[in-house]
């Protein structure tokens, strides 16, 4: 017999609807599960996505299920894109009460109604979003994948392919830490086609030698001259959430930064970031804890700091312990802690 794959996705807005044509595009789901508070918004996007239907790779059934976020319970994946864009413009920070407030409308009723899927949550700001489900559910941390900064990779290859003239598939590079102002690139281990950066301008400096500063400015702003001229970011952190999506569903055992909980990875533990990351049928499989500089190294620590400090600003009792990575069953026992811990706002 036939498996069914099934998607959710809550918050229909720009980035929500392009996830789910991104997902259909890729032929990802058999089964997509729309919801948002925008009865006519919801509506108006089941009846567009179902008139593509003929041009996607193969059937789907789409529906429309407004905020009867129960009915995402069956999903192998639910993808958070709930938000307000408009109070992210000066940064991702500016939406950090309307999303965590969003996300407390639907995450118990979800995880209550029986959900054991994967969680991908998009809204920003995006590792706070993330530690706040893992704390509201107390569910297996690995099951929770904050988008993070693989968008921001992606933006960091792009910028160096412009400057070398090679394509981004061919460059090996990462951006690491928050999804925010914070990030940073992980210049100690960018290479194209497994040769150091470093090497390559030593060998050829006139076409590989960078202005790191001006290319990391870039894949960290890259949103925001985006949101300058169409008020949102769409395609790029759309094809993010879908390309997460394929790696749990075809158990790719794929290899990405994205945003997940540490438990002592360089030195830091509590709170989601991005590091690189193996993701398969059952979420984060392992973080692969990168040897960083010195300096790579104080500027983790700085974003980790930046995001704890987020978390504390609606966060009272202070953060939970750490867990150990995909234990479920540390996660569970725990479960009493993390609600006490959080539920008082």
């Amino acid at each position: 017999m036939a498996v069914l794959r099934k998607v959710g996705i809550i918050g229909i807005g720009h980035v929500g609807a392009h996830v789910a044509n991104a997902v259909l595009s890729a032929g990802l789901s058999e089964e997509l599960k729309l919801c948002d508070i925008n009865e006519q918004k919801v509506v108006s996007e089941c009846q567009d996505l179902s008139d593509t239907l003929g041009f996607y790779p193969h059937n789907c059934v789409i529906g429309n299920y407004g905020t009867q976020y129960e009915q995402l319970a069956d999903c192998d994946v639910v993808i958070n894109a709930a938000g307000d864009v408009k109070t992210s413009a000066k940064d991702r920070d500016g939406e950090l009460f309307v999303t965590t407030d969003i996300a407390r409308t639907w995450i118990s009723r979800l995880f209550n109604a029986g959900f054991h899927g994967v969680i991908i949550t998009i809204s920003n700001p995006c590792d706070v979003v993330a530690t706040e489900i893992w704390h509201i559910t107390g569910y297996d941390p690995c099951k929770i994948i904050g988008t993070g900064t693989a968008l921001d990779s992606a933006r960091l290859r792009n910028a160096i392919a412009k400057r070398v003239n090679v394509d981004q598939k061919s460059i090996g590079a990462y951006m690491l830490g928050e999804h925010g102002n914070s990030q940073f690139a992980y210049w100690s281990n960018v290479n194209i086609a497994g040769k150091p950066l470093a090497q390559l301008a030593q060998d050829n400096p006139q076409r590989f030698t960078l202005d790191e500063d001006e290319t990391e400015k870039d894949a960290r702003r890259g949103g925001y001259r985006v949101y300058a001229g169409k008020e949102c970011t769409e395609y790029a952190i759309a094809a993010t959430a879908a390309r997460l999506t394929q790696a749990v569903l075809c158990d790719e055992h794929y290899a990405t930064a994205c945003s997940t909980l540490l438990t002592g990875e360089q030195g830091e533990s509590g709170n989601y970031a991005s590091l690189p990351c193996i993701i398969g049928a059952n979420g984060v499989e392992e973080v692969l804890n990168p040897t960083l500089t010195e300096s790579e190294q104080a500027k983790f620590h700085a974003s980790c700091e930046h995001i704890r400090a987020n978390i504390a600003q609606f966060l009272h009792g202070g953060m939970t312990n750490a867990i150990p990575r995909c234990a479920a069953e540390s996660v569970i026992k725990s479960a009493d802690l993390i609600t006490e811990q959080t539920c008082d706002y």
